[in-house]
């Protein structure tokens, strides 16, 4: 068979292992890596002894929650497997891998409470135009006949899934499949490679209906085989599985494969359909518009080491990499200190790497996760990553003791290298450091990450609401600073007229003096006292939304200064706000919740729930069976809405926000804010 795929040096492919959480990738690398020889014997997650997921957190947890790459060979064949993990929380981390690999195997369940995550996952390869194949993993404890599985799949993709095999079953158990290309039945060897028997007689009838079925699909986009089907001619073979090659690269079907990662089963299967199918890394290039660059990699993921430093996981699409080569980015050109082969959390120092090749780079100190490098003069065209999404969970963090803040912030910026989906904020209404990340989980592993890898114990906490606080009534009053203590005195006198404003003006300041009573050179000083006094007004929060007036005053030709005039301005407002009735303001922000439909009512509950107003909801434009809710919802009810939301939703819910108004509240609610910020003083 011809292998009109492959350029004439067979490079090295990478291929992206991703699905739902808990769906089976990191076994299924594992599979991969026994079923190559790449490894002795196949460990399991139960044991801890797996390549992939070989983190501390990761076995604490028993999930993916960074990368896990692992180069094998394959009947002469090279490829890099990318296990990217599942959760949403972590989805992030697979965003430049996505971007610069060759295909996807998306490894999912026959569960229909996985389709939201698996559409979630799918859409993000449409968006993409990645090709892909279909694993469906745990074939051994299916409970429903593989043809009533796909009308459930179907709707979460927006390519035809094509049936490639078709199991045989024997008391209810999965011993094998018939592989609808090649017409040949084979049983399963646990952790071995499936024999091949004769067709079943009473599998007959179903093969010939599967495999036209197959057919039927492929003859969408094959005018010939259209004609061959139309007329009753059995095509050739060979013409056969090239149309599974030609379609499944130009993204037209997604092919389905069966079998278990755990017990080694199917692996054979998919690494020859990967073989044979898979796109090279020249088309990938050529997808990135890359085709015509002599040199050209992409940056999948930055790790920081203990022994190596800092490492950049990084695909070569064009030309080659060398130790000791010099590298241009976006920003600056730096010197490659090492090359390594990764296999997990072990790296294995290699000399070059060439088109196809996915290596480690060391030392790259100023390039970053998604950057596009090359060893060409000029620069390069960066290649589009999707940024990280929004942040939808934070804590405050804090260390013990102050000569640790140094500490703290340089880990922290470590760690937001690795994962460009944290964010580090410094807000300026409540002093608070904080840090932003995709979830509950998402941040606990990262604080994890900083006491294991920097020693960093930081503290964490919840973030204060950045309430304000305004005036509803009018007054005007003198505020005078007089002290006396031996030669030149200090003296400031002025009367302020004090009102509110309509909500969202906020803070104005003029003058209407005449005749000099406050000379020119101190109105100014004036205005900065009392700006002062509106970052901790009365209540104890930022002042907003009221006008001041200088009207009138006095002045020593002596003892008046621009500091005696600021003291009279900021004494003037903290005699008058008292009396102007202040009131507390809390933000309320602008909520879009993207939902799967059968969740949108639980989720319009929740938001009522938490004093929110529902505006209105309406379709996800391009996500079929989703819903958009849109929202206005108090700040102070939206701090661990991701965590509820999450779970009523299958873990797929999300939201973005962003602030629109600040909305009055009193009584109980006003009391509470302010025992917080009592307690946190």
């Amino acid at each position: 068979m011809v292998h009109t795929n492959a350029p004439s040096d067979r490079s090295a492919r990478c291929i992206a292992l991703v699905g739902p959480y808990l769906s089976g990738k990191t076994t299924l690398l594992e599979a991969l890596l026994a079923r190559t020889g790449a490894i002795s014997r196949q460990g399991k997650l139960s044991e801890g002894n797996t390549v992939g997921d070989a983190s501390t957190e990761a076995r604490a947890h028993g999930m993916s929650v960074e990368l896990n790459s692992a180069d094998v060979e394959f009947l002469g064949d090279k490829f890099t497997f990318i296990d990217c993990p599942g959760s949403i929380e972590f989805q992030h981390e697979s965003a430049a891998v996505l971007s610069a690999c060759d295909a996807v195997v998306v490894v999912c369940e026959p569960d229909a409470k996985r389709m939201p995550a698996l559409q979630l996952i799918l859409k993000r390869l449409d968006d993409l135009n990645l090709p892909r194949f279909l694993f469906l993993n745990k074939i051994d404890r299916f409970d429903a006949p593989v043809r009533s599985l796909l009308p459930m799949l179907q709707p979460a993709s927006s390519k035809p899934l094509v049936l490639r095999q078709i199991p045989i079953w024997d008391e209810g158990i999965a011993t094998g499949f018939v592989d609808l290309a090649l017409e040949r039945a084979f049983v399963y060897r646990e952790h071995a490679a499936s024999k091949m028997v004769d067709l079943p007689s009473e599998l007959h009838e179903r093969e010939v209906d599967a495999r036209f079925s197959m057919l039927e699909h492929l003859a969408d986009y094959d005018d010939e085989l259209m004609e061959q089907l139309l007329s009753d001619m059995e095509p050739p073979r060979d013409k056969v599985f090239d149309d599974l090659s030609n379609e499944l690269r130009a993204g037209q079907i997604c092919p389905v494969l069966l079998g278990s990662a755990e017990n080694g089963n199917g692996i054979l299967r998919l690494l020859k359909a990967l073989r044979h199918e898979a796109p090279f890394v020249e088309r990938t290039a050529k997808r990135l518009k890359l085709e015509n660059a002599k040199s050209a990699a992409v940056i999948l993921k930055t790790m920081h080491t203990a022994h190596a430093g800092k490492l950049s996981l990084t695909r070569v699409l064009t030309g080659s990499l060398s130790d000791n080569e010099t590298v241009r980015g976006a920003l600056k050109d730096e010197r490659i200190s090492g090359l390594f082969a990764m296999s997990g959390q072990d790296a294995k120092k290699c000399s070059s790497a060439k088109a196809g090749d996915t290596v480690a780079l060391g030392r790259l100190d100023t390039m970053y996760s998604g950057e596009t490098i090359t060893t060409g003069k000029g620069g390069i065209v960066q290649v589009p990553i999707p940024p990280p999404p929004q942040p939808v969970y934070c804590r405050t963090i804090s260390v013990a003791e102050r000569k640790d803040d140094v500490k703290l912030t340089t880990a922290l910026a470590k760690l937001i290298e690795e994962d460009p989906s944290l964010a580090l904020v410094q807000d300026q209404g409540t002093s608070e450091m904080v840090l932003w990340g995709q979830g509950e989980m998402h941040l606990r592993v990262s604080l994890e990450k900083l006491a294991r890898k920097y020693s960093v114990n930081a503290q964490a906490g919840s973030r204060q609401v950045p309430y304000k606080e305004t005036i509803r009534g009018s007054i005007e009053l003198r505020g005078r600073h007089k002290k006396q203590s031996g030669g030149h005195g200090q003296f400031g006198d002025v009367v302020l007229n004090i009102k509110p404003l309509p909500r969202g003006d906020g803070f104005k300041f003029s003058d209407t003096i005449t005749g000099g009573v406050v000379p020119k050179q101190f109105i100014p000083s004036v205005a900065h006292g009392v700006e002062d006094f509106l970052t901790s007004g009365p209540l104890g929060f930022p002042v907003v939304d009221l006008e001041v007036t200088l009207t009138d005053g006095s002045y020593h030709t002596v003892d008046s200064s621009d500091m005696a005039f600021r003291l009279a301005g900021r004494l003037a407002m903290s005699e008058g706000l008292q009396q102007c009735k202040p009131v507390l303001l809390e933000p309320v922000m602008a909520v879009e919740v993207a939902v799967p439909c059968d969740a949108t009512a639980k989720v319009n509950g929740i938001i009522a729930q938490r004093r929110g107003q529902i505006l209105g909801f309406d379709a996800r434009d391009g996500w079929p069976g989703w819903d958009v809710v849109e929202a206005h919802i108090p700040e102070a009810e939206i701090q661990d809405l991701i965590v509820e939301l999450r779970s009523v939703t299958a873990g797929v819910g999300t939201y973005t926000t962003r602030f629109d108004h600040l909305s009055e509240i009193s009584g109980k609610l006003a009391e509470q804010a302010l025992q917080v910020r009592e307690a946190a003083q």
